[in-house]
Parts: structure tokens; C-alpha cells; sequence
């Protein structure tokens, strides 16, 4: 078995996995939906939650910035008239289609789908040679134009800190020494540049070009400040009892999420050094376990779900807070890689 198709990046071996929804039965079981409830489901993708939720007579919401699935979505759409609702539209911009204070639950499935791994033509995989795209919304700046442009300094934070790659000064350096003469168009280009720079060991469960195909593709996509945004703006969104159910595949969005449920469910903080700071009101307050993850049967039926992991809350009535994204701790990767500019 291939890395885990959900990093974006590679696929079981003998091609493609069927779309198979992750985690769906403990989604739905956070969620509740039910008629007369009004769901946004912020990553539509190829319709997973979506289907199960209207299933369960819900009304659905369903954002995709992916202009293709939103064209896909077109016949579950036509099946379901006046109960789904496909905007192409980043999650983040949630606001922008639901009504403040008015959504029972919101749904993030967050990385790419399954759908996009399989077009070649898309840059996920390098498992299928194509240009070096990797763009969900089939706009903006591709990662073609990063790896092509970017200074070397840049490359190396992208790989180190989005694809926790161990070696991301020699791929850096490796990039820009064959750039200079040969441009990289290709997925396939990239990888076997990687391949030659940090050859496969016997012990790699992973090709060595995984992590900085990951991180390429949530540096192209914005994947980390996206979620973040997006987590602010369901705090807005959902009324109180509402349910916010997030679903993720890596260690850095996890992160960001378990910062966001940490930081509104109103416990005071502090140690013994530090004077503790007062409590503020909780905005989420946690449904079930802290995290879930897949059961082994889950992961021997959809090896996506391996890293999958679900953190849930139901909405206070408390008013929600500002966007406050030191809350997260991230670097300020929006100022990388210019790309010549």
C-alpha cells in the first residue's frame, strides 16, 4: 500500500480509491441532522456528507471553491431540488451564504479529495505525471509558479514547516540549481529531482517527494489560513446548539483546530509560574471525545481514513469573539515567495 491518498499526494497501488467519506457514521452522530435543520457542508468535494446528510432530510448548504465539483454536484443537486444549495465558493467565505446566527451545523472535510488526486491534469499526484498545478480553484498562482520562482530561503520554510520535510535546504538548493537551466512544468519532473536529492530508503513507508508535494499544495491553496478563517466565521454562522464538525488529515490542521475549541471553551489558563488568566466565556462546548479517529475496520475498507481525525462542538450562547489568528501561532507564510514579483 502507497502512502495515504488523503496527504494529496500519492494513491494505493493499482490505481484510484472509490470516494469513500471518512469518519461519515461519528459525523453524522455529531452533527444530528434531521428536518427542518439547515447543514453547510463548507467542503463538498464528491458529495459524501452531503448525500448522508440529505438522507437524513436536512437541508444543505455545500461550498466547494473547485469549480468541478460544483459542476458534478450539479445532478445531486437536480435529485434534491430546494433541499441543496452547490455555491462555488471558499469555505472560508462561509459568511458570505448563510445567514449570522442561523445554521443547526457546519461540516469541514479539510484536504484534498479524491476526485483531484485522480485528474492527472489537476498537479495533486505524482503518482500521475501532469502539469505542476496543484490549484483547487483552478486560479491564482500554481506550483509551478513557486518552485519556478520562489528564492531558495522561501522554498526551504514551505517545505520545513507545511510539509515537515527533514531536509528542505538540499531539495530547496537542488530546485534552483535545475531551474536555471530547465524550468519544472511536471509533476513527475519534481518528484524524480526529489527522488535524486533524498533517495528512497528501504525503511520509508512514504515516497520522498510526499512532504513537499504536501506542502506545496497547502501553500498554493492557503489550506492552513483558509481553515482558520473558516473556523472563525462558523463561530459567527451557527446559532446557539448549532454543531461545528471538522474532519483532518494532517498534523497542522489538526493543530489549528484543537488551538480553536481549546481557546473557546472558556477555561482559564495558566501554570504554576504564570498567574492564571481569567475565564471567558465558552463559545464551543466539546461534543463526545476531545478527538476521534478512524476504527481499524474503517481504515482496512478506506486507507484515507488512517490519519483522519474529528474534533466537534456545539455553540454556546455566548456572542463570538474576534478573529484573532495570533491564536494559532502560525508563521507569516502569506509573505513568502514573492515569485519574482
Amino acid at each position: 500500500m502507497a502512502a495515504n491518498p488523503g496527504d494529496g499526494t500519492t494513491e494505493p497501488e493499482g490505481g484510484p480509491v472509490r470516494h469513500i467519506p471518512v469518519l461519515l457514521k461519528e459525523v453524522l452522530e455529531a452533527l444530528e441532522p434531521r428536518a427542518g435543520k439547515v447543514i453547510l457542508d463548507g467542503t463538498f468535494g464528491a458529495g459524501g456528507y452531503t448525500s448522508a446528510i440529505l438522507a437524513a432530510d436536512a437541508e444543505v448548504i455545500a461550498l466547494d471553491r473547485d469549480p468541478n465539483a460544483i459542476a458534478a454536484g450539479k445532478v445531486l443537486a437536480d435529485a434534491h431540488k430546494g433541499r441543496l444549495h452547490l455555491i462555488q465558493s471558499q469555505f472560508s467565505s462561509l459568511a458570505d451564504h448563510a445567514p449570522v446566527g442561523g445554521l443547526d451545523g457546519i461540516v469541514f472535510d479539510i484536504g484534498v479529495s479524491s476526485m483531484q488526486i485522480d485528474e492527472a491534469e489537476r498537479g495533486f499526484s505524482f503518482q500521475r505525471n501532469g502539469p505542476l498545478d496543484m490549484r483547487m480553484s483552478a486560479s491564482g498562482v500554481s506550483a509551478a509558479d513557486v518552485v519556478n520562482r520562489a528564492k531558495v530561503g522561501d522554498l526551504t520554510r514551505i517545505f520545513g514547516f507545511l510539509g515537515e520535510e527533514k531536509h528542505p535546504g538540499r531539495i530547496a538548493r537542488a530546485i534552483e540549481k535545475r531551474r536555471l537551466t530547465e524550468p519544472f512544468t511536471t509533476t513527475r519532473e519534481l518528484a524524480n529531482l526529489i527522488e535524486t536529492v533524498n533517495p528512497r530508503k528501504a525503511k520509508d513507508k512514504i515516497h520522498p517527494a510526499t512532504r513537499v508535494f504536501q506542502a506545496l499544495r497547502v501553500f498554493v491553496n492557503d489550506e492552513l489560513g483558509e481553515l482558520a478563517q473558516a473556523l472563525f466565521a462558523a463561530e459567527r454562522a451557527l446559532k446557539p446548539g448549532g454543531r461545528l464538525v471538522v474532519v483532518t488529515f494532517h498534523s497542522l490542521e489538526d493543530r489549528i483546530v484543537k488551538q480553536f475549541f481549546a481557546d473557546r471553551s472558556g477555561k482559564a489558563s495558566g501554570s504554576r509560574h504564570l498567574p492564571m488568566v481569567e475565564a471567558k466565556p465558552a463559545i464551543f462546548e466539546p461534543i463526545g471525545k476531545s478527538m476521534i479517529s478512524a476504527s481499524d475496520e474503517e481504515v482496512e475498507l478506506n486507507p484515507r481514513a488512517r490519519s483522519a481525525k474529528l474534533r466537534a462542538g456545539v455553540r454556546t450562547e455566548a456572542p463570538p469573539r474576534s478573529a484573532d489568528m495570533s491564536i494559532f501561532d502560525l508563521p507569516d507564510l502569506a509573505s513568502l515567495a514573492k515569485m519574482g514579483a
